[in-house]
């Protein structure tokens, strides 16, 4: 730490109870009262130093009486003044950057200029200032201090100097080597690495070298600094990751995985008061960098999560929710549960600010594709569907999981849960078996909520919700679920019959296609080797061929009978019956005993217990 030595004398003050006096020999005429502190000491060596001392003690009565003077308005208290005394005195002290600023201030107020002795207070101060203003270290010491003298701090311009000499070495960090010449300083022990008041090893050692430091500012001075920072352009991604740091530190709950796993971020420890909290929230959030994926999306949802508890500006919550949307692909399904803290409460989480998020993300990725909608038609083209987790892909996967886990909520409503789910297009997603298994969820909670015999959702909301499902898109494995299961409605279930006969048959039209040209290849090639045998064919190609042929004429006619059956459909158990017969397929008896299960489609090779084990995990946590 740098430090510049003053005076020659040796000490001659000392405190007696809550009085410095002074060992000169000579009585004191003088009393400066400071707070609780007086000061015994003599008008000369004063009024040559100070102008305001000179005209206040002019003004005192009684030349042979000892005149008491009052200063209780003098920046930096007693602790400055007694450097002040010394100075005037002659009396060996020390400038440091803890009490350079105070000192300047209180020099300034008694305006101890040039004109009232050279090399006064004033000039001696502030060359100091100048000549730590070149250290890192020095500059954070001296801008700490400034808020205890704040308003004087500010009127000498001292505050705004050392916020801009450490945002200059923030963003270029070349500049805390920088020698300053012209002065002498004295190191203290610890510095011993130290040539000049200049550190020999280099400080930084990453963009994120300065975090740490500027972390032990008061939120007023670290808004200032990060605002200057900003000011100057640096890189957003070194702005949010110092916002982040600083938040984290002071608000640990924010990085904290187990108080949110606890749903009680507020409640965490912190040293600042919830109004402080809330203040600093809002504040992080006011700096935070527009710029897409630059703030983690982690840290955002915590920080909302923090700010709904602690209930912040709406703006604040408002503007949080923006962010994490325009990268809710990159959430957590963890961080997405958000616990609805609002007045009514009527669901677990916070289903609404998840909608929300979820449309703002919706916006952002209809205008991403907009403004680069040439280049994804030449890329699809190009890669096809080798790229699959695209973002839009991400959050589909993800809003599966997080319906998932609120369809179990008995408050949740069919048209929150409907809103929800039908935000993300279809085409987002190659399979939908995430829709089938969240609405198997719905349905059976609304079962056990009045039971069988009065259904909390009628039919016509059952089809209702279950147009979130694309058969077309279900694996075979759960369209044998969805046929067999019997709280879906008749038309839903025969659409799936419908789709499902309909992959059978475009499956072994593929697949006699495919046998077709490799019979004609091996007409041109008769050294070709035959197919391949994979345990389900046939070594001969003529039998698979006759086989294959056969089944696509039973499709067809199971196919046509299934269209006339539909015509003629009534919504009765019978005719239900009797369009399952024409397709092969029975209706699984609901039995406790897995050893006893119907047998599937004909044309279908799944087995029925494997399509029961989504139903029964379902029943097992809703339960």
């Amino acid at each position: 730490m740098a430090s510049m030595k003053l005076g020659s004398k040796s000490e001659i003050f000392y405190l007696y109870g809550q009085s410095w006096q002074c060992s000169t020999g000579l009585p004191s005429d003088v009393i400066i009262e400071i707070g609780d502190t007086s000061f015994h000491l003599h008008k000369f060596p004063l009024i040559s130093r100070s102008k305001v001392l000179e005209h206040l003690m002019k003004d005192l009565s009684g030349e042979n009486e000892k005149s008491v003077l009052e200063l209780h308005d003098l920046p930096g208290g007693a602790k400055a003044f007694l450097h002040v005394a010394k100075f005037c005195y002659g009396v060996k002290m020390e400038l440091t950057p803890s009490n350079v600023v105070p000192l300047r201030c209180a020099a300034e107020y008694l305006q101890m200029s040039e004109d009232y002795g050279e090399g006064n207070m004033i000039i001696q101060t502030e060359n100091f200032l100048n000549h730590i203003f070149g250290y890192w270290t020095d500059t954070l010491k001296a801008l700490k201090t400034c808020e205890e003298v704040l308003p004087f701090a500010e009127e000498l311009h001292i505050a705004s100097r050392c916020i801009h000499s450490l945002v200059l070495k923030a963003a270029d960090p070349s500049l805390v080597s920088l020698p300053i010449s012209g002065q002498t300083i004295v190191q203290s022990p610890e510095d011993s690495d130290m040539w000049n008041g200049i550190s020999l090893t280099s400080k930084e050692t990453g963009e994120d070298w300065w975090f740490e430091d500027v972390s032990s500012l008061s939120l007023p001075m670290y808004r200032r600094f990060m605002q200057g920072a900003i000011a100057r352009h640096m890189k957003p991604r070194r702005v949010a990751g110092s916002l982040v740091y600083y938040a984290k530190k002071h608000i640990p709950s924010l990085g904290s995985q187990s108080s949110f796993q606890n749903g009680n971020s507020a409640a965490f420890k912190s040293n600042l008061s919830e109004a402080d909290q809330r203040n600093l929230i809002e504040e992080i959030v006011d700096l935070l960098p527009n710029e897409k994926g630059i703030t983690p999306t982690k840290f955002l949802l915590r920080s909302l999560r923090t700010a709904m508890a602690l209930y912040a500006s709406s703006s604040c919550c408002a503007s949080l929710e923006k962010r994490i949307g325009a990268q809710l692909d990159e959430a957590d399904l963890e961080d997405l549960l958000i616990p609805n803290i609002g007045y009514s409460m009527e669901t677990i989480h916070d289903v609404d600010c998840v909608q929300r998020m979820l449309d703002h993300f919706m916006i952002v990725e209809h205008d991403d594709i907009d403004s680069t909608s040439n280049d994804i038609e030449e890329e699809r083209r190009i890669v096809g569907s080798s790229q699959r987790l695209t973002p839009m892909t991400k959050v589909a996967d993800l809003m599966d999981g997080y319906l998932a886990e609120v369809a179990p909520d008995v408050n949740l409503k069919l048209p929150k849960f409907q809103s929800l789910a039908a935000v993300i297009p279809d085409n987002a997603r190659s399979l939908d078996d995430g829709s089938w298994s969240l609405i198997l969820i719905f349905l059976i909670v609304s079962e056990n909520i009045l039971g069988n015999t009065h259904p909390w959702m009628t039919d016509s909301e059952k089809e209702q919700i279950c147009r979130l499902m694309n058969c077309q898109k279900l694996s075979l494995e759960a369209n044998t679920h969805a046929a067999q299961n019997e709280r879906l409605p008749l038309r839903v279930v025969v659409q799936v019959l419908f789709f499902e006969q309909l992959k059978l048959r475009t499956s072994v039209a593929g697949w006699f296609f495919a046998s077709d040209n490799l019979d004609n290849s091996q007409n041109l090639n008769g050294n070709l080797p035959l197919l391949r045998n994979d345990g389900n064919t046939p070594h001969n190609p003529v039998i698979a061929f006759d086989n294959m042929k056969e089944r696509v004429s039973e499709l067809e006619k199971e196919c046509l009978s299934m269209k006339q059956d539909l015509e003629k459909m009534m919504k009765s158990k019978g005719s239900w019956n009797m369009i399952l017969k024409k397709l092969g397929c029975r209706l699984m008896p609901k039995s406790s005993n897995n050893s006893k299960v119907s047998k599937p489609c004909r044309k279908s090779k799944i087995s029925p217990a494997s399509t029961t084990q989504m139903e029964e995990n379902v029943m097992a946590a809703v339960n």
